[in-house]
């Protein structure tokens, strides 16, 4: 593991550990300072929720997946459809409440 002078431990691929954080009741998270700067995250960004069973969550913005899935016409415009959907219904990411 490759520690970066700013402290925060990096592996390879530049991959990296920002901490814990703790879902709040209505399931809001804060993603850290250091994990939005080094991935370029700003405010207003859309991010996609992956889940796996065995390995959990993982956030994506939106953007990179898009550009990243020129393989795949079919699955980028079920993703740009229910992005699209959400933005309608006032309820892009889901209820947090839920």
């Amino acid at each position: 593991m490759d520690d970066r002078e700013d402290g925060a431990p990096h592996g390879p691929g530049g991959r990296g550990f920002y901490g814990a954080v703790t879902v709040s009741e209505r399931g809001q998270i804060s993603l850290p300072a250091q994990a939005r700067r080094d991935l370029g995250i700003s405010a207003g960004d859309k991010l996609l929720v992956l889940g796996d069973p065995e390995q959990g969550l993982a956030l994506m913005r939106v953007d990179r997946l898009l550009a990243n899935m020129e393989f795949s016409p079919v699955l980028k415009s079920a993703v740009k459809e229910r992005m699209a959907e959400e933005e309608g219904s006032g309820t892009a990411g889901g209820d947090a409440a839920e």
